[in-house]
């Protein structure tokens, strides 16, 4: 009987988090990993985990030379063979009203998390075509429901759900499934760095009186929300039903939290679903206009 062939997939955003989580999963059900990431330290961290199916693959998802460069060295490796999966799971997030936000922050945002996903998936779609790949997208409850404060990370996301619909579309002639990971609080370093860009701490004082309370009460409930997030493994497991499963999935909630918001915003209408989340997030009642 002839061998297996082995698959291979590559992993964007791999250092850390659902990426990392997501190589690790995926190298021991038997893929061949290719593992993004930007950074010399974390491709040689990867290299020391001494597996033969494991790669680094240096790449800056925003930096088009290179995107370019990763996928010749991909497509160099695999000597003619195709590519059988792809997934999309670089991501950064910015908490900020939207009044305030910094246009280059917003460009930042939306660059890396709805503009570099079209970006490497043409890059690597060459490769994805000769076996029929799949493309996975990692985007969020918040690319169905859309929260305060957090307005540039959901528009990102939004975008990413628009992008894995229409993709998903164009390649069916292709029989090539298309798939997007939802999910809620995952136990990542993203909490962290959140917590680490605090717009409060720089913001001007005109700013501070329209929103610091807000802002205040929804980094509150972010705590306190990263406090009951579920293992990364969790999202693992649906980027490998997307990648393997006969009958894959277009859409993947992860988590009960998820599953809650996505299950009321199809029942409620908008205004109910905004009170329900500022109720649930701690948010003060009308204000009066400022005097200018």
């Amino acid at each position: 009987m002839a061998p297996e062939k082995q698959r291979t997939v590559v992993v964007t955003g791999a250092s850390s988090g659902i990426g990392a989580s997501c190589v690790r999963y995926l190298e021991k059900k038997g893929f061949h990993v290719y593992a993004s990431v930007r950074k010399r330290a974390d491709a040689d961290a990867i290299t020391a985990l001494g597996s033969s199916r494991l790669e680094p693959l240096l790449l800056d998802v925003a930096d088009a030379e290179s995107i370019a460069k990763a996928a010749q060295t991909v497509s160099a490796a695999l000597n003619g063979e195709g590519l059988a999966g792809l997934v999309n799971n670089a991501g950064v997030a910015f908490d900020v009203p939207l009044e305030c936000v910094d246009m280059g922050t917003l460009r930042q945002q939306l660059e890396v998390n709805a503009i570099a996903p079209v970006a490497v998936t043409q890059a690597f779609l060459p490769l994805l075509r000769r076996e029929r790949g799949r493309v996975v997208n990692v985007s969020s409850i918040n690319g169905r429901v859309a929260s305060p404060f957090s307005g540039p990370y959901c528009m990102s996301k939004f975008a990413l759900e628009a992008f894995t619909d229409c993709l998903r579309q164009e390649l069916a002639d292709w029989q090539m499934h298309v798939a997007v990971i939802e999910p809620g609080s995952i136990d990542t370093a993203m909490w962290d760095k959140g917590r680490e860009y605090d717009w409060s701490a720089v913001a001007s004082k005109h700013d501070l009186d329209l929103y610091a309370d807000g802002y205040q009460a929804y980094r509150k409930f972010s705590d306190k929300i990263a406090s009951q997030a579920i293992p990364c493994d969790a999202v693992s497991q649906a980027v490998f039903h997307a990648l393997t499963a006969k009958r894959p999935r277009t859409r993947y909630l992860v988590g009960t939290d998820a599953r809650v918001y996505a299950r009321l915003a199809q029942i409620c209408p908008d205004r109910v679903l905004d009170w329900v989340g500022r109720k649930v997030m701690g948010l003060g009642s009308t204000r009066s206009s400022p005097k200018v």
